[in-house]
């Protein structure tokens, strides 16, 4: 299918557009639209609340009686069902639009196709397909949770330059920078939920929240004041060692503590299932996209069971020594081809720590 450097060029600002929706549109997918009429633009929008008027209601409401005869760049197939909002497609339709450019087909059972075929019907030219990999890049966590009913998970671990995440003390705070911690609490902002486990916020006294002060000033913008969307937190606590006087409860937010799980014969069972878990907080939490913040054993439960789509970890520019707690607890290796290779995606310095972005290569 051919598409024009015009055509190219309004995609590419309406994936921009659909990304300033990341902090706050969970557990809905980020989109974007372009109205143009010949080469210039009269409209634009992107979702921005769950719950609120998609991109296309946006990009129409500003074009107004000039959306008539033009062309819609989306960055996903617009809707065609009645949720919370009225379909998209029944407005571009109304909006007497000629043309709509789909960067991808929507998997979700409620649209997938509907939407493109509703256009079609009313004599609207469909194209789909222009900036796809891009397109889904801004929504794996809704396209994963979609086709597969598991949420995106993103590992986030911190350790020293000899990969040690605790002195031999357990001491911890703070191996990286405030930089490093600002940048962790962006990807908390995104995420549906943050999982962790009782250690670690005994440990730590952790809150695991969002805190709008030590958000980078580019996260900030796109929060009112005062209305940071806070993440389900999720507490591995099996041996029920949470107390209600730590720090975790003093917080805003919907926190849910895992202690023990149902089998299917109705016994219980004290370990937690990891698999079963992330599928329960998709089906009955409505979570898409999940942040990790484990200690050693955890995230080798996670990596050996392969519960993992993108690891960050900080690495600072100290070296805590051979009896501090290593940053991952895997055992009994014996072999080099046995060892976790990892893709590199990203390389990157956050003040003075670097940030490595890895996936994992598949053993097949």
């Amino acid at each position: 299918m051919n598409f024009s450097v015009f055509d190219h060029q309004m995609m590419a600002k309406a994936i921009k557009l659909a990304e300033k929706g990341r902090f706050t549109t969970h557990p809905n997918p980020n989109v974007g639209c372009v109205i143009t009429q010949g080469e210039t633009i009269v409209g634009h929008g992107y979702h921005i609340r769950a719950g609120g008027p998609h991109a296309e209601v946006h990009a129409l409401a500003m074009a107004g009686e000039q959306a008539k005869s033009a062309t819609a760049y989306v960055t996903l197939e617009p809707c065609s069902h009645y949720g919370r909002t009225p379909p998209c497609a029944k407005g571009l339709i109304e909006a007497g639009v000629a043309r709509v450019i789909c960067a991808m087909q929507d998997p979700n059972p409620s649209v997938s196709g509907n939407g493109i075929a509703m256009l079609k019907e009313a004599g609207i030219e469909v194209q789909v397909g222009l900036l796809e990999a891009d397109a889904e890049r801004i929504n794996r966590p809704f396209l994963k949770k979609m086709r597969t009913g598991m949420p995106w998970v993103q590992l986030k671990m911190a350790a020293s330059l000899d990969g040690k995440t605790a002195l031999e003390n357990g001491n911890s705070q703070w191996i990286t920078s405030a930089l490093a911690r600002a940048d962790v609490q962006g990807y908390r902002a995104q995420a549906g939920a943050i999982l962790s486990t009782s250690k670690t916020v005994i440990d730590d006294n952790a809150s695991l929240n969002v805190r709008l002060d030590e958000l980078a000033e580019d996260v900030r913008v796109h929060y009112p004041a005062g209305e940071v969307r806070q993440p389900l937190r999720v507490i591995l606590d099996r041996r029920q060692r949470l107390t209600s006087d730590l720090r975790l409860f003093a917080t805003s937010g919907e926190i849910l503590v895992v202690s023990e799980q149902e089998k299917q014969d109705g016994s219980i069972d004290s370990a937690v299932e990891l698999p079963q878990l992330l599928a329960n907080l998709a089906s009955q939490h409505n979570i898409n996209h999940i942040w990790v913040e484990a200690g050693a054993t955890l995230a080798a439960s996670f990596i050996e069971q392969g519960l993992v789509d993108e690891l960050i970890v900080y690495l600072a520019p100290k070296i805590m020594g051979s009896d501090a707690q290593s940053l991952i607890n895997l055992t009994g290796l014996t072999e080099m081809d046995q060892a976790i290779a990892l893709n590199i995606e990203q390389l990157t310095q956050v003040g003075p720590d670097i940030k490595l972005v890895a996936t994992f290569k598949s053993s097949k």
